[in-house]
């Protein structure tokens, strides 16, 4: 970086941005002086009546409409990319759009069509956004760090070559934290990224860009990055779907970010949409690519639905079996999470002949998040120290948060990385092992006495996704309901559910907290009226490389009870 102060390169970096918008037309309207706290419908009063139909499209449907013909690929991706610039100047969450790029990708793909009359892939025409830190050839990759601003992608990350082969548009960037560890979105190159049901409430991270740009319909499918609840987190909090995948399915060649090579908590790209089936067209068309022929370290595993995962046929007699995590035994979540997990199981109980809930036991989630907190700075956060001193920014309190103010960071010698590798290893056997005690045990004598059996095991864990909804800004602290499965590699699937109500969702008066952590969350809680209107969402987690599964149980469960309950 060049003799800036860290504030001029901010000012550079909002105003390429800022140009990056301008160059929109007709131009972006303007918004409110003074704006509402929920800003997510004010692009159907701003926007035009064929924008506003075109953005607030599922991308499956949009897929459906370009490849018949019914629409362009310029057409879409005017829409979006003046939705993307409105959603800018109601959240913060955009740190560029491309609209010489996406253009000049959409008259292309029309004068294929025009001239072969079929789709030229499986995305044809269909906008994508895409979390700053995913490179892209010659564009910056600054991955929330001032010091950072210069450094320009090699080459397009290898995810995006897959999806840009099947047909995509990349058309709009969006915002990150400082050190891609909050659960927030707030760095001091753009500032802090705001949640359109509620601007006094965060959209999530470290994925919040892609929430907030997603949440306002400025996108109808993203990508964002995933350690500790990066994907899930925006999700929850914006009203949407994402998708943690086990670790080693999905790309991540071409990212930015610190401490490149550690393998002790594996991040995982996911996707985020509107829809469920927009999450599944993203795996299954990543997959399709064969992306470990190129990435070596990846699973040669396709995205497998041809057969059901789950044998809910009523030929085959079995129930889908739903374990509910109503705590972790660490911080209770707040009323609207646990009528979320009420509402869905009174409504699973109505269809006894196809679903068996049962409660979970949560097992040492202290434990978990003391080991993956150690392993996720091993070098004592040496590596994000330096990325945010070189230019002299300050240290946004979330990133002090995590590294300076966490017991559990220190500088690991090999040995010390060995055996918190070990504990790691040990506390998924002992997570396993209890997964696998929800079986009917094996019949005792004969042929397999004692070995673990299918029959009455459960499918997936019914979980929140954080201790409440969004949280109001700054105050994102606990990450034990996602980064629980971070530890475990447990592929995690989030869904919207229905939204805080404060007549539904009273405080809860006289608690005794459990521990500190549980005291902070329940403060956080003083007034629901601060929540009136956030989304609630929920997680289903399956065991590792049972992505097909989650996902299906997903669709089972929405096929039987309709989600979400709002909207």
């Amino acid at each position: 970086m060049a003799n800036r102060t860290w504030q001029e390169t901010a000012k550079i970096a909002q105003d390429l941005r800022d140009a990056s918008i301008s160059w929109i037309d007709p131009p972006i309207p303007d918004v409110p002086a003074v704006m509402p706290k929920n800003v997510k419908d004010l692009p159907k009063h701003l926007l035009t009546t064929e924008e506003v139909l075109i953005t607030e499209t599922s991308a499956e449907d949009l897929l459906a409409a370009l490849a018949s013909g019914k629409l362009t690929s310029i057409s879409v991706a005017n829409a979006f990319l003046r939705r993307a610039g409105l959603a800018q100047r109601l959240t913060n969450c955009i740190t560029e759009l491309l609209p010489e790029d996406a253009l000049s990708r959409a008259k292309d793909l029309d004068s294929y069509y025009a001239k072969h009359k079929h789709p030229i892939g499986a995305l044809h025409g269909l906008p994508i956004s895409v979390k700053e830190h995913i490179g892209m050839k010659g564009k910056g990759l600054n991955a929330g760090f001032v010091a950072w601003w210069d450094h320009k992608g090699e080459g397009d990350a290898h995810v995006l070559k897959i999806l840009w082969k099947a047909g995509c548009v990349f058309y709009a960037r969006t915002t990150e934290p400082q050190t891609l560890m909050h659960l927030e979105t707030s760095n001091n190159l753009y500032g802090t990224t705001v949640n359109p049901f509620n601007r006094d409430l965060t959209p999530g991270g470290s994925s919040g860009g892609e929430g907030a740009l997603l949440g306002l319909r400025g996108s109808c499918l993203g990508i964002g990055s995933d350690i500790g609840g990066s994907v899930r987190s925006p999700a929850a909090n914006c009203g949407l779907y994402s998708l943690r995948p086990t670790s080693y399915r999905l790309p991540v060649h071409g990212w930015a970010g610190t401490m490149h090579g550690e393998e002790q908590i594996v991040p995982v790209t996911g996707p985020m949409s509107t829809s469920l089936t927009g999450v599944k067209l993203f795996m299954k068309t990543v997959l399709a690519g064969k992306p470990w022929m190129t990435e070596p370290s990846l699973i040669p595993i396709p995205w497998r639905d041809h057969d059901s995962h789950l044998m809910t046929t009523p030929q085959a007699h079995k129930k889908l079996k739903i374990a509910v995590l109503w705590h972790d035994g660490v911080v209770r979540p707040h009323p609207p999470i646990t009528r979320a997990l009420r509402s869905i199981v009174q409504k699973l109980q109505s269809f006894p002949d196809l679903f068996s809930i049962v409660d979970w036991d949560p097992y040492n989630h202290d434990e978990a998040w003391e080991i993956i907190s150690t392993l996720y700075f091993a070098d004592g956060g040496k590596e994000e120290t330096e990325a945010i001193e070189a230019s002299g920014e300050p240290w946004r309190p979330l990133s002090e948060f995590i590294i300076k103010e966490n017991a559990n960071v220190k500088h690991l010698s090999v040995e010390e990385v060995w055996h918190w590798t070990a504990r790691r290893e040990a506390y998924r056997a002992a997570y396993a092992r209890k997964w696998n005690e929800t079986a009917a045990p094996a019949a005792p004598g004969g042929q397999g006495d004692g070995e673990v059996t299918d029959e009455g095991i459960v499918d997936v864990i019914l979980a929140p996704v954080g201790p409440g909804a969004a949280p109001p800004l700054g105050q994102s602290k606990y990450w034990g309901y996602t980064a629980q499965w971070n530890l475990l590699d447990y592929p995690a699937l989030v869904f919207p559910v229905t939204q805080v109500d404060p007549k539904l969702d009273a405080r809860e008066e006289g608690y005794k907290p459990m521990n500190e952590k549980d005291a902070f969350n329940y403060g956080l809680y003083d007034d629901p009226e601060k929540y009136r209107g956030a989304p609630v969402g929920l997680q289903l987690v399956g065991r590792r490389y049972e992505d097909e599964k989650v996902v299906e149980a997903l669709e089972f469960v929405k096929e039987k009870i309709g989600l979400p309950f709002f909207g």
